[in-house]
């Protein structure tokens, strides 16, 4: 068994390892071992790099972990299914690349918890603008950075169909906004992606490979990393395999979780980290008996409701086989058509009734009628309106079934389960179909494919998504910040409470899921904790007034979930 040293080990090479990666061997006296359970992400890979291949790596064993849930108790007991990406960049190599920091009461929220203060928006702010180089927004907006490695595009979302889509939003009462990741979230507007000259920008894209040269840098892929070691209650190193090859030990001064929210708590688990009673049944000796870890398991759910379209403006025929060979070559050589976007180039948020202090619904709007996994309905030119709610107080657990690393930890996040979230689950399709038959699309709309108008009953409509959603593959918080008997890591240093030397730094940790896509405030996150790994000075909270839809609700938790 060969052993080596470093100094920070990083498990998961994803999001938030990418970016830690980038930042804690930025001082050469750090020596850094990034270790990716999944593959290259080679940059002759089309089905990465190419945006408008998307639908491709999800579902495929090369790209995709292909993770499931427990058959789901309120959802017919269907399983569904979670993309997890197996290759460096994680689930930002296969992702929709839609950049959305959620809301900034998202995190007024975490601040209000106990211990939390410094996860207030003024504090996560100027880790967002260090993160990225927003093309769109101006040189002196307060809420958007420009020097980061990040590059961010905008949009454009010019075609008939999108202009459609926001003349409706407007006539069915939403406003439009300048930027969902400014001042204002709630409205609609064009999207910042992930997508920067035809590409996709992964993190791993944006953050390692620029310094993969360094000598205290080392990334070491299909490198699957089985167990924590420790000595007493301090992490000494890892357990790891590469291939097919023996066992490798590790030994490191830090050993950093950045696995996500499902490989994250599952190598806790295994190494002894965990409720006490429930490692013991497994035979696994138990390091530190935290009962939290694996519980909080949140999640977005989405569905597409669909529209068949009466002119030929969508992008369907681009799903032709006979024109793929055409795209593929335009995006090849000049970076452009429609294989340089992900066509995900706009959305916004809304609140779905008064009760909530701000949106409650995300919205991404799609200028065909296709699924993930690129099956299209019967018919040709479409559209869709994915939506789905934003901050349901549905909670699931994520448990390990076995002491073998191989094995899959059970997943199970009770979708539907409480009568706040039927309830906006509800309001959510009422209010996309409201968007849907305004005026605005009287002239290419030819009438719902999906649900159909059968579905008209908030008991059906519940039972369509029972039978329909699928994840928007935002699992989090199954190892969260906080400091009650529940949480798992100190927010003031990210170290997993109990125990010197292990720290988390991924999606697990978050309290409360955000309001949109998780990529960016993993990110932030990692930003974050890469100045408290280091010691650094933090960067200086930047207050900024933000558009409030109840100012004297600074405090209130969204809709008291």
């Amino acid at each position: 068994m060969s052993e080596q040293q470093y100094d920070v080990v990083i498990v998961g090479g994803g999001s938030a390892g990418s970016a830690l990666g980038n930042r804690l061997s930025a001082d050469p006296g750090n020596r850094v071992l990034v270790l990716e359970a999944g593959r290259q992400d080679s940059l002759w890979d089309v089905f990465v790099h190419m945006p408008a291949a998307l639908t491709i790596p999800i579902g495929n064993r090369l790209y995709d972990w292909k993770y499931e849930s427990e058959p789901e108790p309120w959802m017919g007991g269907r399983r569904v299914h979670h993309a997890r990406g197996k290759l460096l960049g994680g689930s930002s190599s296969i992702n929709g690349m839609i950049f959305q920091r959620g809301n900034p009461l998202d995190y007024e929220r975490w601040a209000a918890d106990e211990g939390m203060q410094t996860w207030d928006f003024a504090h996560c702010l100027p880790y967002f603008k260090r993160m990225e180089n927003c093309l769109a927004a101006a040189p002196d907006d307060p809420f958007r950075g420009h020097d980061g490695p990040l590059v961010l595009e905008r949009g454009p979302a010019t075609s008939p169909l999108f202009q459609a889509f926001f003349g409706a939003v407007q006539e069915a009462g939403y406003p439009l906004t300048d930027d969902v990741n400014g001042y204002r979230q709630e409205g609609f507007a064009a999207f910042d992606r992930n997508v920067h000259r035809g590409r996709r920008l992964s993190a791993s894209r944006a953050y390692l490979h620029p310094v993969r040269s360094r000598r205290n840098l080392t990334v070491e892929t299909r490198a699957f990393v089985t167990k924590v070691l420790f000595e007493g209650e301090r992490a000494v190193g890892v357990q790891y395999r590469s291939g097919l090859g023996p066992v490798r030990t590790v030994r490191a001064a830090e050993v950093v979780l950045s696995g996500g929210a499902i490989n994250t708590p599952q190598l806790l688990q295994l190494s002894g980290v965990g409720n006490g009673s429930e490692l013991r049944a497994l035979g696994i000796d138990v390091v530190a008996d935290l009962p939290g870890v694996g519980e909080n398991l949140q999640d977005h759910l989405e569905v597409y409701v669909q529209h068949a379209c009466k002119q030929p403006v969508s992008i369907a025929p681009g799903m032709k086989w006979w024109r793929k060979p055409g795209i593929g070559a335009e995006w090849l050589f000049l970076r452009s058509g429609l294989g340089a976007t992900n066509h995900f180039e706009a959305g916004g948020f809304v609140r779905s009734n008064d009760d909530v202090a701000y949106p409650n619904l995300m919205f991404h709007f799609l200028p065909i009628a296709v699924r993930y996994d690129g099956t299209m309905p019967a018919g040709d030119h479409g559209y869709q309106v994915h939506v789905g709610p934003m901050y349901s107080d549905a909670r699931g657990t994520l448990k390990i079934r076995s002491s073998d690393p191989r094995v899959k930890p059970a997943m199970r996040f009770n979708y539907l389960s409480t009568e706040q979230d039927r309830r906006e689950w509800v309001e959510a399709v009422q209010v996309t179909r409201d968007i849907l038959a305004q005026p605005a699309f009287a002239e290419f709309s030819s009438g719902e494919i999906s649900p159909g108008p059968e579905i008209e009953t908030p008991e059906q409509i519940l039972s369509w998504v029972a039978r329909d959603a699928e994840t928007a593959l935002h699992p989090s918080c199954t190892a969260r910040m906080g400091t009650d008997p529940l949480s798992v890591v100190d927010p003031l240093s990210m170290r997993v409470h109990g125990l010197e030397g292990l720290r988390v730094v991924d999606a697990s940790a978050m309290p409360y899921v955000t309001n949109g896509n998780i990529y960016a405030p993993v990110m932030m996150m990692a930003e974050k904790a890469a100045d408290l790994i280091l010691g650094n000075t933090p960067l200086a909270p930047e207050r900024v007034e933000f558009h409030r839809h109840q100012p004297s609700s600074v405090t209130e938790t969204a809709g008291q979930a």
